[in-house]
Order: structure tokens, then C-alpha cells, then sequence
């Protein structure tokens, strides 16, 4: 399921397609429909057997992702078990430059460097398959492991190139250019593997994915 990160190639077409995407939504003029939501905040801090706590978002980092809806939160469900990091992201406009970023940008920045990426499979609680990102990031002697995908309007995309499509199509079609960035972040301890640590960030994922609908507009 694993290969090498050939995807990070492909980055100068997606910061591309973002910038065409950006102006294209800039470029309607009809007012659009911005839905409402339960907030971010109110997500539960009980998650199945998870229990989170808020991690704050430093302030220059929300400079950097615009106008939104932004939690972090760090579950863990035992003392001697790694802990999952939940990132959501919720833009409710798109057309002014304030694009999702993609994780593909923002933690190689970080000092992360990409090892593995794959797509993971994974079944929604209304039923049917989605596909998730799956990456193994090195920093030093410290390895995590990410999943993250994008989700709007009752829809779950992990390809960059499609949420753009997505975007426009649904800019068109609804008047609406809101949109969720979902990311899951575990560390792999030094006494397991990536399989082990896959394991545990997609049994946190089952139990985050029927949430989901109740705080991000359909």
C-alpha cells in the first residue's frame, strides 16, 4: 500500500491550480451563500473512548490561514499509548485568495520531511468507501504519521487536484466555495512501526468521521 512520496513533485501544479482557482472565484461578482454551522468549538471533547483537550493556535498561524473556523485538539484514550492531534480547518468563503492549505505545504515548513504517502480506505458511518491521505513524516529521530483529506457539501476528497474541481464546480453550481480541511497527526513511538501507529490514527479517524457532519455544512 505504501510507496515513496512521488506526490511532493507534483506541488509547483497544485500551488498553480490553486492560483487559477483563486481567481476564478474572485471573479464573480453574485453574492454568495455562506451556510451556518455549529461552531468548531462546541466539537466534542469526548470522542468514543478519546479524550481531547484544546491545543491553542499560535496567533501568526492563524495570519496565516485567513478567515475561518480553526481547532486543534490533542485525544488521547490511554496513559501509555501516543496521543492523535486533530487539526479541522473551516473556510466558509474561498473566493478571496483564502484557499485551504495543504499539509503537502505547511508541515515541510515545519521540518518535516515526507518518507512514505499512500491512500487509505476507509467505510463513512452513512455508508459507502472514502479515501483518505496517509503520510510518514521524519524530523531528526521523530516519526509521524498523518492523515488528512478534505471535506465540503457532504463530500470526502483527498486528491488537491479534485477539491480544487470541486470548488469551482460547486461555486458555479451552489453559489457556495466552503470547505473543511481535516487532518489526524500521531507520532510513531520507537517501539512500533507505521502500521501500528496507521492503526491507531484510523481507529481515532472511525470514531471522528460521524461527527463530522453536524459541524461542517452540507
Amino acid at each position: 500500500m505504501t510507496r515513496q512520496v512521488g506526490a511532493w513533485v507534483r506541488l509547483p501544479r497544485v500551488i498553480a491550480l490553486l492560483g487559477g482557482t483563486a481567481l476564478f472565484l474572485r471573479s464573480r461578482g453574485q453574492a454568495e451563500i455562506v451556510p451556518s454551522g455549529n461552531p468548531l468549538a462546541l466539537f466534542p471533547l469526548r470522542v468514543g473512548n478519546w479524550q481531547g483537550r484544546d491545543i491553542p493556535i499560535p496567533p501568526w498561524a492563524l495570519d496565516v490561514l485567513g478567515p475561518g473556523e480553526f481547532l486543534e485538539r490533542g485525544y488521547s484514550r490511554a496513559l501509555d499509548e501516543p496521543w492523535a492531534d486533530l487539526f479541522l480547518a473551516y473556510f466558509p468563503s474561498q473566493r478571496m485568495g483564502s484557499t485551504m492549505h495543504s499539509p503537502q505545504n505547511c508541515l515541510p515548513g515545519s521540518g518535516w520531511t515526507p518518507v512514505e504517502f499512500a491512500r487509505v480506505e476507509l467505510t463513512r458511518p452513512s455508508g459507502g468507501k472514502v479515501k483518505v491521505n496517509r503520510y510518514v513524516l521524519a524530523k531528526g529521530l521523530d516519526r509521524t504519521l498523518v492523515l488528512y483529506w478534505y471535506q465540503a457539501h457532504g463530500r470526502v476528497v483527498a486528491s488537491e487536484y479534485w477539491a480544487k474541481f470541486y470548488l469551482v464546480a460547486d461555486a458555479i453550481r451552489m453559489n457556495r466555495s466552503d470547505g473543511t480541511l481535516i487532518r489526524v497527526m500521531t507520532p510513531i513511538a520507537r517501539d512500533e512501526g507505521p502500521a501500528s501507529a496507521e492503526r491507531r490514527g484510523v481507529a481515532f479517524v472511525q470514531d471522528v468521521l460521524p461527527l463530522l457532519d453536524r459541524y461542517i455544512p452540507q
